[in-house]
Formats: C-alpha cells, sequence, structure tokens
C-alpha cells in the first residue's frame, strides 16, 4: 500500500467500546469493542469482541447496552481482546465518535497489554461540529439520521456504532470531494478541519484549496 493511500482520510478503522463506566482514570473498563477496517473508501474487514472486566456491572450499563453480565462471564479476557485488537489495528490511523472518550480506554486497556497502537487520532464528532453545522446536535444517532445514512436503529453496541461512525465518516470525505472539490483528502486535514474554529471553516477551506496543485 503506497504512502499516500496510508495517509487518506478514506483509509482508516474506526473504533467504539463500551465500558463500564465513564472513565479509566476512576477504574472503569471496556466491556465491548468495535471496529470496521476502511480501505480506500470500502468497507474490507471488522472486529468485535465482548470483554470479561473481572466485575459485575451495573443495571444502568446493562439496560443503556443490552449487554448482560451473564454474557460477560462467559466473555474473553480485556486482555486476550485487547491483544487481538491490536493485531487488527496495527499502524492504522483511528477514528471515533467522541475521540477522546474512546482513546483513553484504548490507551488504558493496550498499557495493562504491553501494546500500543501507533495510528494517529481523529474525532468524527468534531469534523462533523464543522461539516454539519445545522444539524440539530452531534450525537451518533442524529447525525445518522441527518446525513440519511441507512440503520437498523441500533445503538449503544460498539460494532453498530462503529459501523454507523464509518459510514458518517465517509459522508464527510465524500462532503469534501463533492462539495469543496478536494480530490484527495488527506486524513490531517479531517485532523486540522477538527481543530478549527467553527465560523472559520469556509476560510480554511479556502486556503486549503488555493494550495493546492492545479491539474492541467
Amino acid at each position: 500500500m503506497s504512502h499516500s493511500i496510508i495517509n487518506s482520510a478514506n483509509t482508516v478503522i474506526v473504533l467504539d467500546f463500551e465500558t463500564t463506566g465513564l472513565s479509566p482514570d476512576y477504574g472503569d473498563r471496556v466491556i465491548e469493542i468495535g471496529a470496521v477496517k476502511i480501505e480506500q473508501g470500502a468497507v474490507v474487514d471488522q472486529f468485535q469482541g465482548l470483554m470479561n472486566p473481572d466485575r459485575r456491572i451495573s443495571a444502568f450499563i446493562e439496560d443503556y447496552t443490552g449487554i448482560t453480565n451473564t454474557m460477560l462471564k462467559r466473555a474473553a479476557s480485556c486482555g486476550e481482546v485487547m491483544t487481538a485488537f491490536a493485531d487488527f489495528a496495527g499502524g492504522a490511523a483511528l477514528v471515533a465518535h467522541n475521540a477522546s472518550f474512546d482513546r483513553r480506554f484504548l490507551h488504558a486497556e493496550l498499557k495493562r497489554v504491553k501494546r500500543k497502537c501507533r495510528g494517529e487520532f481523529a474525532c468524527s464528532m468534531l469534523v462533523a461540529r464543522r461539516i454539519y453545522q445545522q444539524a440539530e446536535n452531534h450525537k451518533l444517532g442524529t447525525l445518522v439520521e441527518y446525513a440519511n445514512i441507512p440503520n437498523d436503529g441500533t445503538f449503544h453496541r460498539a460494532l453498530a456504532d462503529a459501523q454507523m461512525t464509518a459510514q458518517l465518516w465517509l459522508k464527510m470525505v465524500d462532503h469534501l470531494r463533492d462539495e469543496h472539490r478536494i480530490e484527495y483528502v488527506p486524513f490531517s486535514l479531517m485532523q486540522k478541519l477538527s481543530a478549527t474554529p467553527k465560523n472559520a471553516v469556509k476560510r480554511f477551506l479556502q486556503n486549503y484549496i488555493s494550495k493546492q496543485p492545479v491539474n492541467c
């Protein structure tokens, strides 16, 4: 795979976690991971695993995710699943919706098994706030409806959320191509766009386009 393809925004791994709580800093653990591998704009593989956190989860988390303590008791260990995911991800660029949440859990769980994901991270929620500024809010479910992404209504399961995030991500890459005529969308552009103030997005994209080479 060429260097340009590796750094393309449409060649990424989109991931999502379900967890026992809000932060690994307070001892919370991952209970499910879902991930979708996209290469050149096409979904080519996926990864999913329930993970036994060696503790009971609350009734709230059971109701919120549909994942029960009985399911987790039979699941593989967090270490086993995260080691397999590290192999799956390799050095690919990573995307998550509300990435600061998923990144903290990713690093915490990989640290336990002495592994790392070397890829850069981008947040689909922050990009969506710049591209879809008219959306009512930027929750995943709202954006899926706003962008007319087909779905079966399943949310708060890791693989389903990763699949929807992947489709949202590709929609936003296509938006930059179609609406702004950016033929090649690098991953770094999505990262920079996510950090651009919303009222400066138009100027940022105009400046970016003006610096691109003209094909004769």
